[in-house]
């Protein structure tokens, strides 16, 4: 069979042997934990499993290595001979014995899907019994491949599945171990890693690198402010892993959206436990870690491309408590210069916390929004899935809603009532297609007296402030009470969240509980669309794999602290590993007072930020006390000044960061990128949080402790140049080197090579793209550089796949730069100029420049090596050359 080596490898069942025979021969780091649920000797012999003293326990992780664990001869599952088929094969696997769980599964089914050169796809599922499958769109297979970037072995006694890669034989993922269990809701699988370097398994806070020394990590989704081992807002079971020895990583994709825990441990290996579904992995051979993105989002789903002002500047806070409180703020914005393109309001503009109403102090905010788009600014507000039932009749959200059935249901039929902020709730069932409907018919009601650009949706975990509904959940449902609980805060399914027994439209809350927010995102994207017909700006604090279609996320409810801001780079790189690169933390903190510095070098970070929004809370440290102001201009003036320069920084840079979101929804790369991503063979880069990259040409190395004025940042190997003088480093290797970094100062660097994309800027992204663009052209050691642009109107749905968009690449070589346009269909291309071109690097200073053959006046700094052509007005919608002598 092509690309396929069946195995034979018995572990011998020897009923007599002794412990010692059985459980012998395991280093602490190979035990494999039997007993995850109360572990104790009693209990774990009665499963047939070993109790030993670990050698060397670990206080690393938080679990810590197991007493419990599987033996050689533990009973296994048995693999039939496979047969192959259109896509790949298929095998049947058989066990005898029942295992300490109820309902287990003695015949399943295995397919392997042989889908591309670098995605393996298979499933392990009950051939008898229809069971639960995440209900998200996957790609369907075509032809089988020629060849492929992996080969598979299966082995029959105890049944695994390995996958190595072709051109090394490394590993990629090995279930032979004999302690594979499928249940009805318990689903076991392990496998070894190739190495302890991995990255993903979100959404949770904690390095970007993961901890693997017996670290747990669980999923539900969950409303839970930023907290260390704990399951938060949204699931996103992928993980990437990297080999140090060739540089090359490759991913791993469970489509699973039962409750779960994933654990790793440093043998290295990987444990899922599932407690419903199916097994549904997908291998994606890269081998560059930005292609195994590329082929992830292959799998799951393209990101969206969000509208233009979506990059601009946003800010919010808890308590601005009328129209008037907002407008202050946005005027004091406007007077400091600071650019803002988008206000935002949380639920103090509501009527008593009521979706789609607006409270007494806020009954002219539709005047605000109307001046905020006269300025070229937007508007957003937030919107709960709760849904108020105190006011039958004239509550039409509740009413309509009621009418058409659009509401989760209890096991008796009638909508489940929970309790949210106002008070007794129930919860739309966004699976349901009527549900959906409703959705945009209320969006557009409410839209016509507040004509608001996006929404942001919160609570949508869903959250409830009681456990299950207002009379609980069926104590006699093994959906509320399963047999096992993976390890979620809470200690219950229904903890802060609706009963798992509820229904929806398609099936269980059991099954679809971290949907739920993954399913109001698709609601709301497609209820702005209708209503404005542009882009839709979709922010969700739950998501799952695909949700990045739709929308972006922002990290939750931190703190204002500066671990917090350190932590949000991980988080911020991770969600661009899942999909979703429109993310970022609330900038200066969401609880707690932040202090002017803190919020100034937060200010700098927040300014890189793919999603850039400041937020605080209302109350701090609780009420009646009014957290203080943390917008910009609320601050000294030197804090006004250093925040409009980043700013400022950040908006002459949209063209290149719009470029990369380009990239992202086109091919599926990231937009925040780890500094690996670039460097795959440097392992010293492998553990770097501080510091990351837009795209392959800007490096960000923010100050992340107080009082500093300088900053250790590490520099890849190569040639790089200060964003802001154009002066050189060249790195003979990757090393540590302590930068200056005062208070007013975020150190950037250009990668050589890598032009950068830029317009002059103004404080709002309508005023910024009226003005002419520039290019940053870092010249690599040879002379050479490139560099791309993307441009549309911003607005408009589907440019890019209607071609209404401009395309050109830059390129230079031999003291010369070029332009070719590969595609021109935006209608306002001729408005585009190019005003300037920077060049790093140039070694000698020119005695002429010309530009499209005209000469033209420059400047020259010859201690940087800098060339400066300012004053120029060149359309960009045709080829130009710029040439210096």
């Amino acid at each position: 069979m092509e690309h396929l080596v069946l195995l034979l490898c018995v572990v011998a069942s020897l009923a007599t042997t002794t412990l010692t025979q059985e459980c012998s021969s395991f280093e602490d780091s190979k035990r494999f934990d039997c007993m995850p649920d109360n572990p104790n000797q009693q209990g774990c012999e009665s499963r047939g499993c070993c109790w030993q003293t670990p050698t060397k326990n670990s206080t690393n992780g938080n679990i810590g290595v197991p007493y419990c664990f599987y033996p050689h001869d533990y009973p296994y599952y048995e693999m039939d001979e496979p047969t192959m088929t259109d896509y790949g094969w298929r095998a049947d696997l058989h066990r005898n014995d029942s295992f300490y769980y109820p309902g287990t599964i003695k015949q399943l089914r295995l397919d392997v899907y042989e889908e591309t050169e670098n995605r393996l796809h298979f499933k392990i599922y009950d051939p008898a019994n229809s069971r639960y499958e995440v209900p998200i769109t996957t790609p369907k297979m075509g032809a089988k491949p020629a060849q492929t970037a992996y080969s598979v072995k299966l082995n029959q006694k105890p049944f695994g599945i390995e996958v190595t890669r072709t051109s090394d034989g490394s590993l990629l993922f090995n279930s032979t171990l004999n302690h594979f269990l499928f249940a009805d809701q318990f689903i076991q699988i392990s496998s070894w890693l190739q190495s302890k370097y991995v990255y993903g398994l979100g959404e949770h806070r904690t390095s970007f690198l993961l901890p693997s020394d017996w670290e747990r990590f669980a999923f539900w989704a969950r409303d839970q402010s930023v907290t260390e081992n704990i399951n938060e807002y949204g699931d996103h079971p992928f993980l990437l892993n990297m080999n140090p020895d060739t540089g090359n990583a490759h991913g791993i994709f469970l489509l699973n959206s039962n409750a779960m825990d994933v654990v790793l441990q440093p043998a290295p290996a990987i444990t899922y436990r599932t407690i419903g579904g199916i097994l549904d992995f997908y291998i994606l051979l890269g081998p560059e870690p930005g292609s195994v993105i590329q082929q992830y989002t292959e799998v799951i789903g393209r990101p969206y491309m969000p509208p233009y002002w979506g990059l601009g500047f946003h800010l919010c806070r808890w308590g601005y408590g009328s129209t008037a409180g907002t407008r202050k703020v946005v005027e004091r914005m406007r007077a400091a210069g600071i650019p803002q393109d988008t206000q935002w309001n949380d639920i103090d503009y509501m009527n008593n916390t009521l979706d789609f109403t607006l409270g007494g102090t806020f009954k002219d905010l539709a005047d605000l929004v109307n001046d905020l788009h006269a300025n070229g600014q937007h508007y957003m507000m937030i919107t709960d899935p709760g849904i108020s039932n105190l006011h039958p009749g004239s509550y039409p959200p509740y009413d309509t809603g009621l009418q058409n059935g659009v509401f989760v249901t209890s096991d008796d039929g009638k909508p489940l009532i929970g309790k949210v902020w106002p008070g007794t709730t129930a919860f739309p069932d966004f699976f349901n297609p009527k549900t959906k409907q409703w959705w945009t018919d209320t969006v557009k009601t409410f839209h016509k007296t507040v004509p608001f650009d996006g929404m942001w949706i919160d609570m949508n975990e869903p959250s409830n402030f009681v456990s299950g509904s207002i009379t609980g959940c069926p104590s006699n449902s093994t959906y509320n009470q399963p047999p096992f609980l993976p390890g979620i805060a809470g200690n219950s399914l229904q903890d802060k969240t609706i009963c798992p027994s509820a229904k929806h439209k398609i099936g269980l809350h059991y099954n679809l509980h971290s949907l739920y927010g993954y399913s109001e995102m698709i609601a709301s994207h497609d209820a702005l669309i209708s209503v404005r017909q542009k882009r839709p700006m979709v922010i969700s604090r739950s998501t799952f794999p695909g949700a990045g279609q739709y929308g972006g996320h922002w990290l939750g409810d931190n703190y204002s602290s500066w671990p917090n801001m350190n932590y949000s780079i991980a988080g911020i790189l991770s969600f661009n590993l899942f999909g979703i690169p429109l993310v970022g933390a609330d900038i200066c903190g969401f609880h707690d007072s932040t202090t002017e510095e803190m919020c100034q070098r937060w200010m700098q970070l927040g300014a890189f930020y793919p999603f850039s929004r400041n937020h605080n809370d209302i109350y701090c440290p609780s009420y009646p006390t009014m957290c203080k102001d943390q917008d910009p201009a609320a601050f000294s003036k030197a804090m006004q000044d250093s925040t409009r320069s980043v700013l400022l920084t950040r908006y002459r840079l949209l063209p290149y960061l719009y470029t990369l979101f380009h990239k992202a929804h086109a091919n599926g790369t990231t937009v925040a990128r780890p500094l690996f991503f670039e460097f795959p063979a440097e392992t010293a880069l492998y553990s770097v949080q501080t510091q990351f990259m837009w795209g392959n040409a800007l490096m960000i190395s923010p100050v992340l402790t107080e009082g500093a004025t300088q900053v250790d940042a590490v520099i890849p190997k190569g040639l790089w140049y200060d964003y802001y003088t154009g002066a050189s480093i060249s790195m003979a290797s990757t090393q540590t080197m302590t930068l200056k970094a005062p208070l007013d100062t975020i150190n950037l660097h250009v990668s050589a090579g890598n032009m950068l994309v830029m317009q002059e800027p103004n404080t709002t992204t309508t005023a910024s793209r009226k003005n002419k663009f520039g290019l940053i052209v870092p010249l690599a050691s040879d002379g050479t550089a490139s560099g791309e642009l993307y441009w549309d109107d911003g607005d408009t749905v589907g440019t890019y796949e209607n071609g209404k968009y401009i395309f050109i690449t830059f390129a230079a070589q031999n003291k010369m730069i070029s332009s070719l346009i590969t595609q021109d269909g935006y209608p306002d291309s001729g408005t585009m100029k190019l005003g300037s071109v920077i060049v790093y690097g140039v070694n000698s200073a020119p005695t002429s420049v010309t530009v499209n053959g005209k000469s033209v006046a420059f400047k020259y700094d010859s201690t940087n090596k800098v060339l400066n052509v300012s004053s120029l007005d060149v359309k960009l919608n045709a080829p130009f050359k710029a040439t210096w002598m």
